[in-house]
This record gives C-alpha cells, structure tokens and sequence, in this order.
C-alpha cells in the first residue's frame, strides 16, 4: 500500500503558493498514472491519496517568507493529529483518495462546479487569509539552504484556532450523490408524469 499526502491545493490553486500547488498537483498526476500502471500489470500494490487542508505545523516558521508579515494556513486549520488519523485510516481501509475537511471538500467540489467564481474569491480570501499582523523578525532564518535548530516540532502557533476533528469523505461520494440525485429526480419526473396521463 502506498499512500501519498496530497492538499486541497493540488485541485484548487491558490495566490502566493504557485510552487506549492504545482508541486502538489504533479503528485496527484503522478500518482493517477502509477495507479493505472499497477492496475495494468495486476499488482497487489495499491495506491491511495489523502488531501488535506490547512495544518496547524512549523512550516511556517522556517519556511523561507519574503513578505514583511509572518505567514499562515488559510483557515480553518487543523491539528496535524487529523492528517495522521487520515493517514492511518486509509491504511487500515483503502481508498482511491480521501479529502480531509470541510475546506478540501468545498474547494475540489467548488474548482469543477465554479471555477471561475473561486479565481475572484481567491484574489481576496486566500491572499488575505495567508497574512498574519505580526511581522517577521530582520534575524529570521529559514531552511531554503541550511536546517533551522530549534524548530522540530510538530504543532504550529495556531494552537488556539486548529480543530482536532474534520470531516472527511471518499473521492467517489460526490458522484454517487450527483447519480442518487439524478435517480431521484428521474422517479419523481416519471411520477409526474403518469399522474398527469391518468387525468
């Protein structure tokens, strides 16, 4: 079983993380392509995919930030525990990809319905909501080049706000939901129209 960590971000970009979301959705490209591979060649490895949304972790500490204001996740955020819960759930039940939180849920869903309607609300949402009011310190290292001592941990500065639970579903839910519907929308047509033959 291979599981790969993916985000919300590989289907739904977002501004100043252009090499992020690229980096992210050539995984999700990748891992599609060795998916149809393995499945060719009848192999018992399987491959899945977790999308997570914004995690509560150091990343921001010590990633390298040329802003003037500290950096943060879009909220809402999450304790890194909901990304390991995630993780190991889909190795004990494989899936083909598991989105983790509401956000990942709402911005796939959202990239394939209203494209167009996400690119406007990003410009102000995302980039705002990446911004803290607390600027960054002239000495501040990051570990573009060399590691940063001092920050191996596992949790983030947004202890405060993170959630310990999210909601999370499978992939093939959205169709299933979109063809239940369909059905039930078929039936109730029907039935419309046999009542209005019996007139």
């Amino acid at each position: 079983m291979i599981i790969q960590v993916g985000s919300a971000l590989a289907y739904r970009s977002i501004p100043l993380q252009s090499a992020y979301c690229g980096a992210k959705a050539a995984i999700r490209g990748f891992t599609d392509a060795v998916r149809t591979e393995l499945m060719h060649e009848n192999s018992g490895v399987s491959i899945a995919m977790v999308q997570m949304p914004g995690l509560n972790t150091p990343q921001f500490e010590w990633a390298r930030n040329k802003f003037a204001w500290a950096m943060r996740p879009v909220p809402p955020v999450f304790q890194p525990e909901v990304a390991a819960q995630a993780i190991f759930n889909v190795a004990r039940r494989p899936v083909r990809e598991l989105w983790v939180g509401s956000s990942t849920i709402q911005s796939i869903i959202g990239q394939f319905l209203f494209p167009g309607f996400l690119d406007r609300l990003m410009v102000k949402k995302a980039w705002e909501g990446q911004m803290t009011r607390r600027l960054n310190a002239d000495d501040r290292q990051d570990y573009l080049e060399q590691p940063v001592s001092g920050l191996h941990k596992t949790h983030g500065r947004f202890s405060s706000e993170a959630k310990y639970r999210a909601t999370a579903i499978t992939s093939g839910v959205p169709g299933k939901a979109l063809l239940g519907g369909a059905a039930a929308a078929g039936l109730l047509l029907a039935k419309w129209f046999i009542s209005r033959k019996k007139r």
